[in-house]
């Protein structure tokens, strides 16, 4: 498991690159759209640039608009726009490791509340205090180990 955990360190440092890219907004309109008339080219020039008519140029920042656009597109058009693409994936919880911790928890207490259920119905319930502490103990073998279960 040391393998895991240091791929999972080395990539939690790739993402740490993103941290202030996850803050910004695409436009609306999209940021093609944006950057091209920002920078004060016509569609008929992106057009020529991307080999493409003025309606192609259109539908190609039409598409990025709505979400249908492919990342090859999106390459091709920001090299036109004498730019580049750059795209990551970035955890919702801030870190790998976070989102990690947080499915061990949701699994660890699902058991250890099954586990607790079976025990009150033979009359030796848990203490709350001793269901949390076996919270934790789960949540950090599950987190050492990494089953494929904790994705389902």
């Amino acid at each position: 498991m040391k393998k895991k955990k240091l791929q999972i360190e080395q990539l939690s440092h790739k993402l740490k690159s993103y941290d202030a890219a996850d803050k910004v907004v695409r436009p609306s309109i999209g940021w093609v759209k944006t950057i091209r008339t920002s920078i004060g080219m016509s569609l008929e020039q992106l057009g020529e640039k991307l080999g493409f008519t003025k309606q192609s140029a259109q539908n190609l920042e039409k598409r990025e608009g709505d979400g249908s656009i492919t990342i090859k597109a999106l390459e091709d058009a920001a090299r036109a726009l004498e730019m580049k693409l750059v795209y990551g994936l970035v955890p919702i919880d801030g870190s790998l490791e976070k989102m990690i911790e947080k499915k061990a928890r949701n699994l660890a207490t699902e058991i250890v509340m099954r586990t607790s259920g079976n025990m009150k119905l033979e009359d030796q319930e848990n203490s709350p205090e001793r269901i949390r502490k076996a919270i934790e103990e789960r949540t950090k073998e599950i987190m050492e180990e990494m089953p494929k279960k904790l994705w389902d």
